[in-house]
């Protein structure tokens, strides 16, 4: 296994694996044991300079392309991930911690939105408008950006890289690529690996290691990106925006979350227990659509909160290499020390933990909270582990308040035995996705994902991705002869 990391522990620039050339190196843990996977010395600014250099050199001859030679590409780098799929799943358990049915869910995801930009390298299509102009002709071209710059996360390192790595290059782009520190081998070697086995030209995508402490905002405010695509928390992408407005760049941000998920009266209570328990629990929660909040009607709150206790301690936490887990360990200590501190400061509080998990080094079992109090900081904020707030309601109207009393707004679902009630439940609340009947954590290629409020700015997937990776040129044609004023 170490070796698959050591292999791809090097920076990837202009076509070329090598080195960083910084002062020190990111040590690449097992969340679960601490073994050392990998070590890789830091890019500098000079290698992001020369890392976005290369992408705005190759770019111009790859939008040149024609995009059916292009999407060859694509379809050679799923075929690819076919044939490495155990290696990579292997590499997801070791490097994140994920589970085994977690890296079976990431690469599904990753395949379909890789299918996706084989599509989308042929959708981009003109227009010609009318004009109130005698003789004059309106072209509308759809063009790419350029270079765009991607920034990933630690929970789905592979599948969120991708998700804009793939159509940023389907779409005539070059693409910068930073994975996050404590995942850069699944998040970011990786990717380039299967792209340069697929036949990608060199220099066109680029992956740089390395950290804000070494390079401070020298990736987001090069003068090459066109647009960032940033994952991550909304206090970091906040800075993020903030950056690009300054340096007049557009910036898609997939952000937080405080999701909640809601047991109207007239649900199913078993079904909506069990959708609640992986809404929250997937990943250990490190999910930004995963429900923090479960809201149920008060008429039916202790059924449902006796048959969901009981669920939740069914659940297995422990080795993520056991095809049996459920719950592995929280990517680093300071995750795990965080959501542990999360549940002490609700018991402090005066909440009633009805499962209290314990925390061995990373690993931090399942915590169920109730009575949280209603003016408690914890409801408004994003928990990124296994703890889950109940908190009953009465009446559908009582809980469209307590839904958007946050200053997130990603997903949720409702629950409830009559779908029309569900979609207009949904209606109300103040966020980018919803779901009725149904868990909160969705992703599908062709349907908008983002987010409302801190949760982001911008969509992905379908016909919005053509639209966040290009830019929409006019050029006009007069066929006669204008007339001038002077």
């Amino acid at each position: 296994m170490s070796s698959y990391f050591t292999d791809l522990a090097q920076q990837y620039i202009d076509g070329e694996w090598r080195p960083g050339t910084g002062s020190w190196d990111i040590i690449d843990f097992n969340p679960y044991d601490d073994e050392k996977l990998a070590s890789i010395t830091i890019a500098t600014v000079d290698e992001v300079d020369e890392a976005y250099r290369a992408a705005a050199r190759a770019q111009k001859e790859w939008a040149a392309t024609n995009p059916y030679a292009r999407r060859g590409v694509f379809e050679k780098a799923l075929s690819l991930i076919e044939e490495r799929e155990q290696e990579i799943s292997e590499m997801i358990v070791a490097e994140l911690g994920g589970t085994r049915l977690k890296a079976a869910f990431e690469l599904h995801l990753a395949k379909e939105f890789l299918r996706e930009s084989i599509h989308l390298a042929l959708r981009p299509e003109g227009r010609i408008l009318p004009s109130p102009v005698d003789g004059k002709e309106n072209r509308l071209y759809r063009l790419p950006v350029g270079v765009v710059g991607v920034i990933s996360p630690f929970n789905f390192p592979f599948l969120l890289s991708i998700k804009s790595v793939a159509p940023a290059l389907a779409l005539g782009n070059g693409v910068v690529l930073k994975p996050h520190q404590n995942t850069p081998i699944v998040g970011g070697s990786l990717v380039a690996k299967i792209f340069e086995d697929a036949g990608l030209p060199g220099g066109l995508l680029n992956v740089v290691i390395t950290d804000i402490a070494e390079i401070g905002d020298a990736f987001i405010e090069h003068p090459v990106p066109k647009v960032i695509s940033f994952t991550g928390s909304d206090t970091v992408g906040r800075h993020v925006a903030t950056v690009c407005a300054a340096n007049f760049k557009r910036s898609i941000l997939e952000l937080g979350g405080n999701s909640a998920l809601v047991v109207l009266d007239d649900a199913d209570v078993d079904y909506a227990v069990d959708a609640a328990v992986f809404s929250r629990f997937v990943h250990q929660g490190q999910v930004c659509m995963a429900a923090n909040r479960v809201l149920v009607d008060r008429s039916i709150a202790d059924e449902f909160t006796e048959k969901f206790v009981a669920k939740v301690r069914t659940l297995k936490s422990g080795d993520p290499r056991d095809p049996e887990t459920v719950i592995g360990p929280l990517i680093n200590s300071s995750q795990a020390d965080a959501v542990s501190g999360v549940v002490e400061q609700a018991v402090a509080e005066g909440a009633t933990a009805l499962v209290h998990g314990t925390k061995t080094n990373n690993l931090v079992e399942p915590s169920v909270i109730t009575d949280v109090p209603a003016g408690s900081a914890l409801l408004q904020q994003e928990v990124f582990g296994p703890v889950v707030f109940l908190i009953p309601f009465d009446g559908a109207d009582e809980a469209v308040r307590l839904v958007n009393d946050t200053p997130y707004g990603l997903s949720g679902a409702v629950h409830t035995g009559d779908i029309e009630r569900g979609v207009a439940f949904a209606q109300q609340i103040d966020t980018g996705m919803f779901h009725v009947n149904d868990g909160t954590v969705h992703d599908e290629p062709v349907v908008p994902f983002g987010g409302e409020k801190h949760s982001g700015i911008g969509r992905l997937n379908g016909d919005t991705t053509a639209d966040a990776f290009t830019t929409v040129k006019w050029i006009s044609v007069q066929h006669g002869r204008s007339g001038f004023p002077f």
